[in-house]
């Protein structure tokens, strides 16, 4: 299978494209340019209510980029009756690369020494482009991407990228926009200083994670 460019792919994110392989097992890479754009604004984001009651009850333990591989490896899998996945062996060795260099993120929720949810996706200027989660517990995912948004919050992120909306993600606030918007607002969002995906702490707690969401929404 061919490999993947590291470089190459931070420059198409930068152009507003993104790869999908056709399976786990094709060499068919597809570079994708959606005429619409699946986006969370994050001034608008919105966290239902029972799920800001399971986040204040911490029924799990959330960490930063302590095991992205793995997290990829789940969001591989075939979840629930997914049926098939786009995260080939080529994308997969590509972006843990990207996360060598510091490129790629994973927010990880676990359930003392097992994982059991998580995302992971692509930062780029104060753009975080959102690849895929996956949930091996009740609202696991939902509550890496609550995790997620307040960290690109605090650290000056403008742009959530979900490439596609799905009604998962129209829960939280996600919309579609034209291609010619989104490379807008892609734009700005690579103008200036980089966004800081650290600056929230990694040990913040539910009340800072949802007011931090809520002094923003």
């Amino acid at each position: 299978m061919e490999s993947i460019d590291p470089d190459i792919l931070l420059q198409a994110y930068a152009v507003g494209v993104f790869p999908m392989g056709e399976s786990a097992d094709s060499e068919t890479l597809y570079w994708v340019d959606p005429e619409l754009r699946g986006i969370l604004p994050l001034d608008q984001f919105h966290v239902p209510k029972r799920l800001a009651r399971t986040i204040k009850s911490t029924p799990f333990t959330v960490r930063i980029d302590t095991a992205f591989r793995r997290v990829m490896e789940a969001c591989a899998d075939d979840v629930n009756g997914r049926g098939g996945t786009w995260i080939n062996d080529a994308i997969l060795d590509a972006y843990c690369s990207l996360h060598e260099r510091g490129a790629t993120h994973s927010v990880e929720c676990w359930l003392g020494d097992e994982l059991v949810g998580g995302l992971y996706g692509v930062s780029l200027g104060r753009a975080f482009f959102g690849e895929s989660m996956f949930s091996r517990e009740r609202d696991a995912s939902k509550v890496a991407l609550v995790h997620l948004v307040a960290r690109l919050i605090a650290g000056g992120y403008t742009l959530l990228d979900t490439q596609f909306v799905t009604g998962h993600l129209e829960q939280f606030g996600a919309i579609e926009i034209p291609r010619d918007a989104y490379k807008t607002a892609l734009a700005e969002a690579l103008a200036g200083a980089p966004g800081d995906f650290y600056s929230l702490a990694g040990d913040a707690t539910a009340s800072t994670i949802l007011q931090s969401i809520s002094q923003t929404s």
